[in-house]
């Protein structure tokens, strides 16, 4: 790999519009703050371009590590992921676990349109991989080995579309893995029920819902610009003021708002809260002996805490057998 194709790679996020930081995607994302700044909030036009780009936000000591963090979890995926489990294989092997059972046939519906099972595989596509990305992101907050990885990433003090990035490596392989079982399980359904119908509906090469989520603002979820949505909206898509209090440090903020696209699920759930003003949220984590803008804690201390909860599970499983033997 030469150096020019290193840093290719490294930074083609930014040119590939499958991905939310995509400079396309970021470009509309300020036109819409600009929008909900000048018309929503009555701020002049000059007020809100400095609200926008405002330096001590987007180069505080937080965003400074989570551009550090960036980089250096994109060098590790780059020699990461071609060692990770492909949805291909997951699909491939259900594909023939599905041919195994008796009582399944395939092609079930001949009869139906192609366009129509290419809308139905794209939507069922987005609904299912949102699914699993909230019960995820839920499982991340609630199992205590899984919360240590997670904090790197609620350890934010500011938000900015990298903090998006600002993962434990180990989580970026947990949600990974995760895209490769649910992409792999829908694609190979459908193949198996449908056949060669199968196709995905794209704008850009991209999932037409999820094309559709980015248009609408998603790097404004990390960021300081808090649109809010109508409230009946707000339970079935997740606004950037109801994300931005999922980093806060309020009592009454905790364990809200799981969802990635859809509030769907925390409303069915019962994590779903509505947004509120955001201007005066602290965001973080109440550690006081951790540094959280450190990349050796960053990236250590979550090991650290990953084991001593192990050894604690041990030590509590060797008392049990203990009591047992007396």
């Amino acid at each position: 790999m030469t150096e020019g194709t290193f840093l290719t790679e490294i930074f083609e996020h930014f040119f590939d519009p499958k991905k939310r930081v995509f400079f396309g995607y970021l470009l509309v994302s300020i036109f819409l703050a600009l929008g909900w700044l000048v018309f929503f909030r009555n701020k002049s036009f000059k007020k809100a371009i400095t609200k926008i780009f405002d330096i001590k936000i987007l180069f505080s000591r937080s965003a400074r590590a989570d551009y550090k963090v960036f980089l250096i979890n994109r060098v590790f995926m780059i020699f990461l992921s071609p060692y990770l489990l492909s949805q291909m294989v997951v699909a491939t092997s259900i594909y023939y676990f599905l041919h195994s059972i008796p009582l399944f046939k395939t092609s079930h519906f001949p009869e139906i349109p192609a366009n129509a099972v290419a809308l139905l595989f794209t939507l069922s596509y987005f609904i299912f991989d949102d699914f699993t990305k909230y019960w995820v992101h839920r499982f991340m907050h609630k199992w205590p080995v899984l919360w240590a990885l997670h904090k790197v990433h609620h350890s934010a003090e500011t938000l900015n579309p990298i903090t998006v990035y600002r993962t434990h490596p180990l989580e970026g392989v947990v949600f990974s893995i995760r895209g490769a079982f649910t992409q792999g399980i829908v694609i190979s359904f459908f193949i198996y029920v449908f056949g060669n119908k199968v196709d995905l509906v794209t704008i850009l090469g991209v999932n037409v819902f999820v094309f559709a989520f980015h248009i609408a603002g998603s790097n404004l979820r990390h960021s300081h610009i808090g649109i809010q949505y109508w409230s009946w909206l707000e339970k079935l898509i997740i606004s950037p003021a109801q994300h931005q209090l999922h980093h806060s440090i309020d009592l009454r903020h905790y364990d809200k708002n799981f969802g990635a696209t859809l509030a769907l699920w925390d409303w069915i759930f019962g994590s779903l809260h509505h947004s509120e003003d955001v201007d005066s949220l602290v965001l973080g984590i109440e550690e006081d002996h951790i540094d959280h803008q450190s990349l050796r804690d960053l990236y250590i201390h979550p090991l650290k805490e990953i084991l001593q909860i192990s050894l604690s599970g041990f030590r509590g499983v060797k008392s049990i057998f203990t009591i047992f033997k007396t």
